[in-house]
């Protein structure tokens, strides 16, 4: 026992006597002097920095500082932080990393200035002595040649987050106007410079590559970001993106506008895709290929590049050029709406008008066929509401006034040329050019429907307002209609095998749209069923080929269709225009509706493949739930002025050529038959003579079901 207290005494004599703290800031003026004596000691001046003690002292020093910041209130300096600013440490190792003295100095220095940023909490950057040489540093990244891709980029996405978590600071780490100014504006908004002085997109801001070229001596932090974007190693481009999309969503007031007009950012984003797109060669790529791309993001390319092995010959540059336009697109959704419409303008600039407006308006097949194809996937993925607004107004204009026949009045020539391509002798671009307006149908824009369409449609000059006959069907007395079978094109049931119309839960009420009662809808639809005479159907001989099939993708069209427009519109039909009654105006469905409906009057003479675009693009525009568009294209019972035409109209006009074509084709059910088995691929051997009238027929069929679906739903709809 006696020998065990006196251990326990010593042992506590032990703790007792304890050493003299360590004085932290003798220790990291050490470790500097270790740094400063090697330049007066060393005598091998290649030996890289790596293999000195240089490394290990900032290391030293790294850890010193953060200790000592932990220790203290986070208002205060302690002392070896302010050593380090009243000597200019970071000065100085900024000054020997860009003489790479010693070798790969510039590494270990940007390492230190990176991991001092992100491990002290205080707002370093706010110090004159570390944001100067932080934007010295910053002037030597994205150099030619660079080894140090990495270290940059951590160094400039820590200068990001430090902007994230302070707005304040993005004044700081932006090259000023006035370079012997240390402090910025009170508020960000008060940095914009007068508009005459505001940098230009222009092709002339472009470097050769494309890029655009900042004013300075040196990279700024904006250029070197979007330089890193195109590195070879995927942490340094990810690292690139994330520190973009920082400084972009700013969303304190002025940081939109600050980027937007004082630096050279969205020139530098748009001039990116610009070299994007001309490194794609157009020779080696097959149209098609663009439009079976799978879905492609930004963050999945800034993560790893595709694997070339896998990619068609030039897929790889597309695939390139649509990645870096999915992240401008993803930056228009974050950035405030000043920066979102200058970077969408620039796109339009420096891409749209002087890349893509030449390409398309060219006299090559195989230029516009490319160019409309890429413009049609891009349509199909912009999401954003700056970009989606300038493929708007670069593809279609901004006209708002009905149209005249394209002879007598100059319209958009972008807008003319691509409904004209509908129409092409080349299937090609014809296909390509509908598949565009189709995508465009399918975007959340108010403008382009009316632009297309309603403009045209809305004074409701295709109406003759002469007193109608007695057995008028628009009767609003509620007698019987005149009976379908008395009309020579209907026969006298819908389906020799007995099928009936699906009955609707509605009243005979008024359903608020051109289908104003159960009775009229149902004559609608009874319409385009039994538009095709009974000989030549042949739908009734597979199973599950009625009308009923078409009705559950109608109900997907018509709410897909419903919230794209994003405007609500009246239920009840606009009054006809005045000019009608007077007849002052003769009407015109406008340059688009002409060329599907003529078109369509052709379906029994052009490809199926084409076809089937063609009554896809149609289907959709029936599908919206304007009551003028309900009336024009689905109601067989207006009455028309003279030279006026309707769907349906044209439909009759196709129906008629079809009975006069059939009486040369023998056993023409026989062989309606086998084409409809071979389009099921059912029998992939049969050869067929007269086969691209029997295939447009068949269609026909399908396509006059489909438009009764469409009517059925929308009075289904009206009255849900």
């Amino acid at each position: 026992m006696e020998m065990f207290s006196k251990l326990t005494s010593l042992f506590q004599q032990a703790l007792e006597t304890r050493e003299p703290s360590v004085d932290l800031q003798e220790s990291f003026v050490e470790h500097w002097k270790g740094i400063t004596n090697y330049y007066i000691q060393t005598t091998d001046e290649e030996r890289p920095a790596r293999q000195t003690d240089i490394p290990w002292r900032l290391k030293q020093m790294l850890d010193i500082l953060v200790y000592e910041e932990g220790q203290q209130a986070v208002e205060e300096t302690g002392p070896c932080l302010e050593y380090l600013l009243q000597h200019k440490l970071l000065e100085t190792l900024c000054t020997l990393g860009k003489a790479q003295y010693p070798p790969g100095m510039l590494q270990q220095v940007l390492l230190f200035a990176s991991s001092l940023l992100v491990q002290i909490k205080k707002p370093l950057l706010q110090m004159l002595n570390i944001y100067r040489p932080i934007q010295k540093l910053i002037g030597l990244c994205a150099l030619p040649g660079s080894q140090t891709e990495k270290e940059e980029a951590q160094l400039l996405l820590a200068v990001c987050s430090q902007v994230k978590q302070d707005p304040y600071l993005l004044n700081y780490v932006l090259k000023s106007n006035d370079p012997t100014s240390p402090s910025p504006p009170r508020n960000l908004s008060e940095s914009s410079t007068s508009i005459h002085s505001q940098p230009e997109c222009t092709a002339s801001s472009l470097d050769q590559s494309g890029c655009a070229s900042p004013q300075a001596e040196a990279p700024d932090l904006l250029f070197a970001l979007v330089h890193l974007t195109q590195s070879q190693r995927c942490r340094v481009r990810q690292k690139a993106h994330e520190g973009l999309l920082l400084l972009v969503g700013l969303q304190s007031e002025g940081s939109g506008e600050t980027l937007a007009e004082r630096t050279q950012l969205v020139a530098l984003l748009a001039g990116k895709l610009v070299q994007l797109y001309s490194l794609i060669p157009t020779e080696e790529l097959d149209p098609q290929d663009i439009l079976n791309m799978p879905p492609i993001a930004w963050s999945q390319f800034s993560k790893a590049r595709p694997d070339d092995s896998l990619l068609c010959p030039g897929l790889d540059h597309i695939t390139l050029f649509f990645c870096w336009l999915d992240f401008l697109d993803h930056m228009m959704t974050e950035a405030p709406r000043v920066l979102a419409e200058r970077l969408s303008g620039c796109v339009h600039r420096l891409w749209l008008s002087e890349v893509m407006l030449p390409q398309l308006m060219s006299t090559g097949e195989s230029a516009v066929l490319l160019s409309t194809v890429v413009l049609c996937r891009v349509v199909q993925v912009v999401r954003s509401t700056a970009l989606l607004d300038r493929l708007v107004l670069f593809l279609l204009g901004s006209q708002s006034q009905p149209e005249e026949p394209p002879d007598t009045q100059d319209t958009h020539v972008l807008r003319c040329r691509l409904i004209q391509q509908c129409d092409h002798i080349s299937e090609e671009i014809s296909m390509a050019s509908l598949r565009l307006f189709e995508e465009l149908l399918q975007k959340p824009h108010r403008d382009i429907l009316p632009n297309l369409v309603l403009r045209n449609l809305e004074p409701r000059l295709y109406l003759s307002l002469a007193p109608a006959p007695l057995d008028d069907r628009h009767t609003d007395s509620g007698e019987d209609h005149e009976d379908l079978e008395e009309d020579p094109w209907f026969p006298d049931s819908l389906y020799s095998d007995g099928q009936t119309l699906p009955s609707s839960t509605s009243s005979s009420s008024s359903s608020g749209a051109v289908l104003n009662s159960h009775a009229h809808s149902t004559d609608v639809i009874n319409s385009f069923l039994c538009l095709v005479p009974q000989e030549v159907k042949s739908s009734q001989l597979v199973q599950e080929g009625g009308y009923d099939s078409y009705v559950l993708e109608a109900r997907s069209l018509c709410e897909e269709c419903g919230p794209l427009t994003q405007q609500d519109w009246h239920e009840d039909l606009p009054p006809p225009s005045s000019s009608s009654v007077v007849g002052a105006t003769v009407f015109y469905e406008g340059h688009f509706l002409q060329v599907l409906f003529d078109r369509l009057g052709r379906l029994l003479e052009q490809p199926y493949d084409l076809n089937l675009q063609l009554t896809s693009v149609v289907s959709r525009l029936a599908a919206f739930r304007h009551p003028v568009i309900t009336e024009f294209m689905l109601d067989p019972y207006i009455t028309l002025t003279p030279g006026a035409r309707t769907l349906f109209t044209v439909l009759i006009r196709v129906i008629g050529e079809l009975m006069q074509r059939v009486q040369t084709v023998p056993d023409v059910s026989d062989r309606l038959m086998r084409i409809r088995r071979k389009l099921l691929k059912l029998d992939q051997h049969s050869q067929e003579e007269h086969q691209t009238l029997l295939r447009g027929i068949i269609l026909l069929e399908e396509f006059c079901k489909e438009l009764a679906a469409i009517a059925f739903i929308k009075l289904t709809l009206d009255h849900d």
